[in-house]
């Protein structure tokens, strides 16, 4: 009888254990920027969800306005979020890294020119995202960084980051 009864426990047991196992998947999710692509600039970006409160990404910014390109090069930036809802969706929490490329020598009062210098920027960014059961993602985010190096001659020590992101989620 007390061997029937260890035997029970231990089966059920094992089957918590199954239970217990994550249900969420790691998902993968492209993403474009519908207010960089209307005003001139197209930036792509791909996230990984690590688990249901977690994910890491990379943007890929590339002007082709030449408004937009006089200024700025490109960026890329890497980004780990912190979700605050379920399947890493709802509001949530960037920091992120970015690499670019600026024109140092635009001011308010002359123009710009060809002196283009690359720094990085560490910065948070804070947002929404929303995903439909069939995968379509939107997202609404805003963040600031600020440049690490070259800034004796800078007039642009601070960077933004921010959009309207359009993805599909796979």
């Amino acid at each position: 009888m007390l061997v029937l009864v260890a035997l029970l426990i231990s089966a059920s047991s094992f089957s918590q254990e199954d239970g217990t196992k994550q249900t969420s998947k790691n998902f993968n999710e492209l993403k474009i920027n519908g207010v960089f692509l209307i005003a001139g600039a197209f930036e792509v970006s791909y996230e990984r969800t690590l688990n249901e409160e977690s994910a890491f990404g990379i943007s890929l910014f590339l002007p082709f306005d030449d408004d937009i390109s006089d200024d700025l090069k490109y960026y890329i930036s890497p980004y780990y979020r912190f979700y605050f809802g379920r399947q890493a969706t709802g509001f949530f929490v960037e920091g992120f890294g970015m690499l670019n490329s600026t024109d140092r020598s635009v001011s308010f009062i002359s123009s710009s020119g060809d002196d283009f210098k690359t720094d990085f920027a560490l910065g948070f960014a804070l947002g929404g995202k929303w995903v439909t059961k069939k995968g379509f993602s939107f997202e609404v985010f805003g963040g600031i960084g600020r440049n690490l190096f070259n800034n004796d001659d800078s007039d642009f020590e601070v960077v933004g980051k921010g959009g309207l992101n359009l993805g599909y989620r796979f």
